[in-house]
């Protein structure tokens, strides 16, 4: 296997930052549009170019893989986080939503044991304790400043660290441009139907904006309003090929730490476009999850041989992204 750590490190940094303009242009679209519109407009722009990138990694052929249960069951898991994650978006500052959502590697460590059979030792879980730590540090419990919507980002941690682990049984036979256009198609179909459901329902209007931000009805979005939705499908596959070239041409151990770059461009953007200025106490609890993620990768890492996928792709759940890990098995 080749290994190349600086062009690996390149690669990884620019696709981290790609994917963050996407949680900002999002943001922006929040209060105006619908997320099942967002994520249906997003999914019909990637599907032909996801396709393409089926075609090119595995062939058609591919398509029928043998583990469409677990390509379904894994998108379907991916739909839940992508939702929570952005459903945090309208009411909390971007910083914070997407620090929270750095608790992945955490929350991987903590299901592996039940799920995969995995044993960590102690320094493993003092790491996931410490990150969770940084976590109450941030959300302030039993204060006026705790915000309910903290724990979507939560949730969708949860979810994708989930979904990442489904992966790892069948990463080995599947291509990440597969896995990553079956993902869209579930979140094509399923941002459809829950669309539907509401309209059926008469659910149009909500008092908290994460709510609002679901059942709002669809609405004919602006020139630059539809062209910037649509540029996160080819955000989202750009991204998914510099981060699949990452852990192809250099060592996951190597180019892992490197997600947490994302942190620094979430505040970046919320200043630059919000007007958000990060809390000490973000800083502070985004510091303490960052260190904790790194001493459980490090320490898992450490104990696991040969090296497998990354348990760090903790960037915002788009169908190409979270596609990437079973790239890493296929170096």
């Amino acid at each position: 296997m080749q290994h190349k750590p600086v062009q690996g490190i390149i690669y990884l940094c620019l696709g981290v930052l790609v994917f963050s303009l996407q949680d900002a242009i999002i943001k922006q679209v929040s209060d105006s549009y619908a997320l099942t519109e967002v994520v249906f407009i997003r999914s019909c722009v990637a599907s032909p170019i996801l396709l393409a990138l089926v075609w090119r990694e595995s062939g058609w052929r591919s398509l029928f893989a043998s583990h469409l249960d677990t390509l379904v069951l894994r998108a379907m898991v991916m739909f839940g986080a992508y939702a929570a994650y952005y459903m945090a978006f309208p009411a909390l500052p971007l910083a914070d939503a997407v620090a929270l959502y750095f608790t992945v590697p955490l929350f991987v460590t903590a299901l592996a044991g039940p799920m995969l059979g995995e044993r960590n030792g102690w320094p493993v879980w003092a790491a996931v304790v410490l990150g969770f730590v940084g976590v109450m540090v941030m959300l302030q419990p039993g204060t006026g400043l705790f915000n309910p919507a903290a724990l979507l980002s939560l949730l969708a941690a949860a979810f994708y660290g989930l979904a990442m682990l489904l992966a790892r049984k069948h990463g080995s036979s599947l291509s990440a441009a597969l896995m990553g256009f079956y993902q869209n198609a579930v979140f094509l179909v399923g941002a459809g139907l829950v669309a539907l459901l509401l309209h059926l329902l008469g659910i149009e209007h909500a008092v908290h904006p994460s709510i609002a931000f679901v059942v709002r009805p669809w609405t004919v979005p602006t020139l630059f309003d539809g062209l910037m939705i649509g540029l996160c499908g080819v955000v989202a596959s750009i991204g998914i090929m510099l981060l699949t070239s990452a852990y192809r041409v250099a060592r996951a151990s190597t180019v892992t730490p490197f997600e947490y770059t994302g942190i620094l461009w979430a505040p970046l953007w919320g200043f630059l476009f919000f007007n958000e200025v990060p809390r000490a106490t973000t800083v502070a609890g985004a510091a303490v999850i960052v260190v904790a993620g790194l001493i459980a990768l490090r320490m898992a890492k450490s104990d696991a041989a040969p090296e497998g996928p990354s348990v760090a792709e903790a960037k915002a759940p788009s169908p190409a992204h979270a596609a990437v890990d079973a790239a890493i098995s296929a170096k």
